[in-house]
């Protein structure tokens, strides 16, 4: 482990960016939703706080406004929490250096976000000569019971990739959409990426539906789209390929 402060992540995508920029040394738990090998002290929204203590942090990481109450009640407990919440795909890069500098490792945040934004660079690249009015246009499905359009930094992803996303303002919660609203935007590409769920769901959960759709239905693992840290990139790199490809198969899963 390392000699810096003693860290507890309660939000996968402090786990995942720690881990991208090779400070997941510093980590002494996690939560049941990280991706990494530490000690597991709850679920993102129910943290056993036994656990917490017993691991005594130096600091705790949580993330995103859903988990402000959490923050509240584990500052009112003793614990020093650093707190993000991104909401824009800037406010997303900005945290990489934010959370670099908090655990000690501001020279990791800071390679790290500029390497992110190197990349998007490379897909801006790839996509700027299409013309707006000819991008695809991209539904993204960020939960299915009821349907709700992927909000956020997701509409910034998809402009990043190279399409068009009529469902959300950029920085604006996912919402609740209508059958109507999205055949009526007349999607090229359905992407599914269902909270919670890794790229676990199948593309009947839209075909299932009977709407009137003529676009193929992609699933990706939710973490690159849902999740605010370094796979976002990774997310937006996945996307470009797809809507910049020719569909083989009318329904297409993760492992396309």
């Amino acid at each position: 482990m390392s000699d810096g402060p003693r860290v507890v992540s309660l939000a996968p995508s402090a786990t995942a960016t720690l881990s991208a920029m090779g400070a997941a040394d510093c980590l002494v738990g996690v939560t049941a939703h990280c991706d990494l090998d530490r000690p597991v002290v709850g679920g993102w929204l129910n943290p056993n706080v036994d656990r917490l203590a017993d691991l005594d942090p130096d600091l705790l990481l949580t993330c995103d406004d859903l988990q402000a109450d959490i923050r509240d009640d584990l500052r009112e407990s003793g614990f020093t929490v650093h707190h993000t919440a991104p909401t824009t795909l800037d406010d997303a890069l900005a945290s990489f250096e934010e959370i670099g500098a908090t655990v000690g490792r501001p020279e990791a945040g800071r390679q790290l976000a500029a390497d992110c934004r190197r990349r998007l660079d490379r897909v801006a690249d790839r996509v700027d000569h299409i013309p707006a009015d000819e991008r695809p246009v991209v539904y993204c499905e960020e939960w299915s019971d009821p349907p709700m359009a992927a909000g956020n930094w997701v509409p910034e992803a998809v402009a990043a990739a190279g399409g068009r996303y009529p469902f959300v303002e950029p920085g604006d919660r996912s919402r609740e959409v209508s059958e109507s609203t999205v055949v009526a935007a007349d999607p090229d590409h359905v992407v599914l990426h269902v909270c919670g769920h890794g790229d676990g769901v199948s593309p009947e959960r839209v075909e299932g539906r009977g709407w009137d759709l003529d676009a193929p239905v992609h699933v990706l693992d939710d973490a690159l789209l849902n999740q605010p840290s370094p796979r976002l990139v990774d997310g937006i790199e996945r996307l470009a390929d797809i809507i910049h490809a020719t569909p083989t198969a009318r329904n297409v899963t993760a492992a396309e």
